[in-house]
């Protein structure tokens, strides 16, 4: 499988936004605590916010591209949390779905060199050239207006790793009746434990926090 999606990207740049379609079929991931009622609700960063979209503003539901950049998200899921993700049981530990997105997904690139620069981020997105992490609050009015353009969310390289290949998007759901449909559930020892690339993951994270 390849380490990123296919994307049909627009021929040039609209309003400072390079747009692309992201394939119906590709299997997004998202990773959740097993008590939550339903985790692919995206009404919950709505109001906390996240990196592309500010406190109490629209809904987005944020997804992995992959299950290297799950793993490389774990670390910030359980940041609260008094544990390592060595120390967290097989039990309890935190599950991974799968879903799929609605048809037709018109997203903004936040990957490309090209819609990284459209973007008026760094090159080294999501590092500055200093290798700081670009904060949040450069990139919320991005997401607000990629939202204000009608497109369906955004595309970016993640933000919990040095290697650009892997990413992640910020869904922007079209309406209520506009769903992430689940269609695969893994338990914490099937999707992180015992995986042969887990070490790169690992070690990625913890180069994050130096």
């Amino acid at each position: 499988m390849p380490r990123h999606v296919p994307v049909r990207a627009s021929a040039g740049v609209t309003q400072e936004l390079r747009r692309e379609t992201v394939p119906d079929v590709h299997v997004w991931w998202r990773i959740a605590d097993p008590a939550w009622t339903d985790p692919l609700v995206p009404s919950f960063a709505g109001k906390q916010g996240g990196r592309w979209n500010p406190p109490d503003s629209f809904p987005v539901l944020y997804l992995n591209e992959g299950m290297i950049t799950a793993r490389l998200n774990l670390r910030a899921f359980i940041a609260k949390w008094p544990y390592e993700p060595e120390d967290l049981r097989d039990d309890t530990g935190p599950i991974l779905l799968g879903c799929v997105l609605p048809r037709r997904q018109v997203v903004c690139d936040a990957h490309s060199q090209v819609g990284v620069r459209a973007l008026r981020l760094p090159d080294t997105y999501p590092f500055e050239a200093d290798g700081t992490l670009v904060p949040r609050v450069r990139c919320q009015p991005i997401g607000v207006r990629v939202k204000a353009a009608r497109l369906r969310g955004v595309h970016a390289r993640s933000a919990q790793s040095r290697d650009p290949s892997d990413r992640e998007l910020a869904w922007f759901p079209a309406s209520v009746r506009s769903v992430a449909r689940r269609v695969r559930t893994l338990a914490f020892a099937a999707w992180y434990r015992g995986s042969p690339r887990q070490n790169r993951s690992v070690q990625s994270a913890r180069q994050l926090d130096r």
